[in-house]
């Protein structure tokens, strides 16, 4: 049997947290690969919601869960995710949940970090959730991070924190802030170091055990390929890579074991936060979007941004991706629409595109070419066949197939786990 990524195809929020949920309950092990906990994810499962940040979308199911190398853990957040899982009845131990040992923290300095920053860029703010994700990256890359394996020798850190410090000190001087202190962190690490380090592992070693036992692994991607830092609509980017390659890298098994990459794709467009959005609606249709939508994001709560869908950008994500295949998801939001449009291309100072530029002031002034559609009057919701489908709703996702170059695996109805069409079973070789 096949192990199967998932990933964003668009600015994240496309109904990813649905699909991993209904993909683990048939995975021995669910992985997450990159990110930290800016990864809304809510899952429904029969009357109870569970809202994940950070925890891998297997552990609801009790399904092996581990968080990956890529990730930057905060373990404050952790803790306080946990207990109010547990709190709904969810069983999380050392069988069934699992932290690479080798991941970077995130600390209070590095939410200090993002806030600051944040508040004076003025027009040049990226929108980010402020939890100090960014920040840690840096220091991962910079070789001053904090990992979860140096909480088992906090009496051996002097060297760490000096290089961290120096770095922090240094940057929170120019905000007019006071230096780190070095003996208030040490007590909070030291404090939260035993809840921590009873998940940590070298869990690539224990990966590639599951693997070689024949058990089929979920990789799960955060946000979405257009927020991928080198592949995206940068600066308006997270600070990890996003797509499907990250999932070798992010968990310590090979390329090889990415399997079937599975992308999920919204059947319109939303975006939260600061960046450019060619197909955006702030009209009466991007408000509706938005109202059927529920679009409020996950973790922030933030109101998100809603369009027409782009074909242009879900074709180039899946290219660089490597996507097998797609979930499209919330096509029930579209019921009840006369026309529907969909973005095939976009003109830039007279030329006509098929690709989005890397350039940020060239994606800020792209302008959208549509193809229109007829809607249809009848309900999607709930569908779980293609008989249940309005065959004008068959037409809109043959079409967006069509023009994005990657087949349907399959298609989401509501945000209830069987409420989904299968075309083709990602798990099967």
């Amino acid at each position: 049997m096949a192990n199967v990524t998932v990933i964003g195809a668009q600015w994240g929020d496309e109904g990813k947290g649905k699909i991993v949920d209904w993909l683990a309950s048939r995975a021995d092990a669910v992985v997450r690969f990159q990110g930290g906990h800016n990864a809304g994810h809510t899952l429904v499962v029969g009357d109870q919601t569970y809202k994940l940040s950070l925890l891998p979308s297997g552990i609801v199911t009790g399904t092996l869960s581990i968080i990956g190398n890529g990730v930057v853990l905060d373990p404050w957040h952790l803790k306080s995710e946990i207990e109010k899982l547990e709190g709904q009845g969810v069983v999380i131990n050392t069988e069934n949940f699992a932290i690479a040992d080798n991941c970077p923290l995130i600390l209070p300095i590095h939410r200090d970090l993002d806030g600051l920053r944040e508040a004076a860029a003025g027009a040049g703010k990226i929108g980010t959730t402020g939890r100090g994700i960014g920040p840690a990256y840096e220091d991962k890359v910079g070789r001053r991070a904090i990992r979860v394996c140096d909480l088992a020798h906090l009496d051996a850190l002097d060297a760490q924190l000096d290089r961290l410090c120096a770095h922090h000190d240094a940057l929170r001087a120019g905000f007019g802030e006071p230096p780190v202190d070095r003996e208030r962190l040490l007590g909070d690490l030291r404090e939260i170091a035993p809840f921590v380090l009873q998940y940590a592992q070298p869990v690539w070693k224990r990966l590639k055990k599951v693997r070689k036992a024949g058990a089929r692994v979920l990789f799960e991607g955060a946000q979405g390929v257009l927020l991928d830092v080198d592949h995206g609509t940068y600066p308006f980017v997270t600070s990890s890579n996003t797509v499907s390659g990250t999932a070798a890298s992010g968990s310590g098994l090979g390329p090889n074991a990415t399997g079937f990459v599975l992308g999920i794709v919204k059947a319109y467009t939303t975006r939260v936060g600061s960046g450019p959005f060619p197909t955006e609606l702030e009209d009466e249709i991007g408000q509706r979007l938005g109202e059927r939508g529920h679009e409020f994001g996950t973790v922030t709560g933030r109101k998100r941004r809603c369009g027409w869908f782009d074909a242009v950008i879900v074709r180039q994500s899946c290219a660089v991706s490597g996507v097998t295949g797609i979930a499209l998801t919330k096509l029930d939001v579209l019921d009840g629409f006369e026309t529907i449009k969909i973005c095939t291309g976009y003109r830039l100072n007279g030329k006509i595109l098929d690709y989005l530029p890397s350039h940020a002031a060239d994606q800020a002034n792209v302008e959208p070419i549509y193809e229109e559609m007829p809607g249809w009057q009848e309900t999607t919701a709930g569908a779980r066949s293609w008989a249940d489908l309005p065959a004008q709703a068959i037409k809109y996702v043959q079409r967006i197939q069509e023009l994005i170059e990657t087949p349907v695996a399959l298609v989401s109805t509501s945000p209830e786990r069987e409420d989904t069409i299968l075309v083709r079973d990602p798990f099967a070789d």
